[in-house]
């Protein structure tokens, strides 16, 4: 079993940054593959970035590509989603999740997911 508790979400204007965390309990968190979901009120669930166990490679999906970046800490259980110059097309909930297949998270399939952090950003 994997738990994981998103933070950093919050109100930005448009051009602005957040941070997001993701804090992981359970001892598999090293070996999983870890991602970053959104959805927008109305919309379907996207991948937005995603990260192998190891951290040596990711996946960013083109409508975030030079502006999001997701990074792990395995010391830490902790993976993180920097997003800069934030669009009010942005605006979303965000969710942390985990797979036991990296190849399968950056395709929108995960094992656990956490409840979400509202982020909105403001035009």
């Amino acid at each position: 079993q994997v738990q994981l508790v998103e933070s950093g979400g919050g109100l930005v204007q448009a051009g602005g940054s957040l941070r997001l965390s993701c804090a992981a309990s359970g001892r598999t968190f090293s070996n999983s593959a870890m991602g970053w979901f959104r959805q927008a009120p109305g919309k379907e669930q996207e991948v937005v970035a995603a990260i192998i166990s190891g951290g040596s490679s990711t996946y960013t999906a083109d409508s975030v590509k030079g502006r999001f970046t997701i990074s792990r800490d395995n010391a830490k259980n902790t993976v993180y989603l920097q997003m800069n110059s934030l669009k009010p097309e942005d605006t979303a909930v965000y969710y942390c999740a985990a797979a036991g297949s990296y190849f399968l998270i950056q395709r929108g399939r995960y094992d656990y997911r956490g409840q979400g952090t509202q982020v909105t950003v403001s035009s």
